[in-house]
């Protein structure tokens, strides 16, 4: 209910995804730019969020989903309904803070999963973690750039639940060992989960070669 009810979230980045095809390719000042500030960052979850929406969407609709056993199926479609659910919050704080002036608005990011197969169970779940452990990063790496507290507030909400979504992850892929808290992302030193810079998050994400719309972070850190 919080996220039908609050405002949100996340950091910013600095890259031209690539167009589908030639049809889609755009001159450079009609490319998207997310903007500044708190709506940059707002744009920036916006992004993300949609990706892991149209993720999960799709191990919905693959075999490997239909085939699954009950605590996978459940999983994934608590998966899928979270992120949705991110997805849609986002979009109406975002329709909201820009009122009539809907062109500060991402619009919706088209993707391209290439070779992956959605019927694979490994494939899928690599990709998860992928894109989980990527998220939790970047939304801990965001608190610095939100200046509304109310923001910082959902934030905090938000990563929590991505960090739970991670560590489940990782579960499947390492039944019963600690890779649920594993020390790639939770630093031995100090016991705090890793906080990504935007051009790490930008590779981590640009590597899958997943989103096909193009955009700028000119404005981002």
């Amino acid at each position: 209910m919080f996220l039908k009810t609050s405002g949100a979230t996340l950091a910013g980045m600095g890259l031209l995804f690539a167009c589908k095809d030639d049809d889609d390719i755009r001159l450079p000042d009609d490319v998207f730019d997310l903007g500044t500030g708190d709506l940059g960052v707002l744009n920036y979850a916006y992004a993300l969020e949609q990706l892991e929406a149209d993720f999960y969407t799709r191990v919905l609709d693959g075999s490997y989903y239909a085939g699954a056993n009950a605590s996978e199926k459940k999983l994934f479609l608590d998966l899928y309904n979270h992120e949705v659910n991110h997805r849609e919050f986002l979009s109406a704080a975002i329709s909201a803070a820009v009122g009539s002036d809907t062109g500060k608005k991402l619009p919706m990011l088209e993707f391209d999963y290439g070779n992956l197969d959605f019927n694979s169970r490994d494939q899928v779940i690599a990709t998860a973690k992928t894109l989980e452990d990527t998220g939790v990063g970047a939304y801990n790496g965001a608190g610095s750039l939100l200046s509304d507290v109310n923001n910082l507030l959902v934030a905090g909400k938000i990563v929590s639940v991505e960090a739970r979504h991670a560590s489940a992850i990782r579960s499947l892929l390492n039944p019963n060992s600690a890779d649920f808290a594993g020390n790639d992302v939770v630093t031995v030193d100090n016991a705090l989960d890793v906080a990504l810079l935007p051009s790490e998050v930008i590779a981590a994400v640009t590597s899958l070669g997943f989103i096909k719309t193009p955009f700028t972070a000119n404005n981002l850190p």
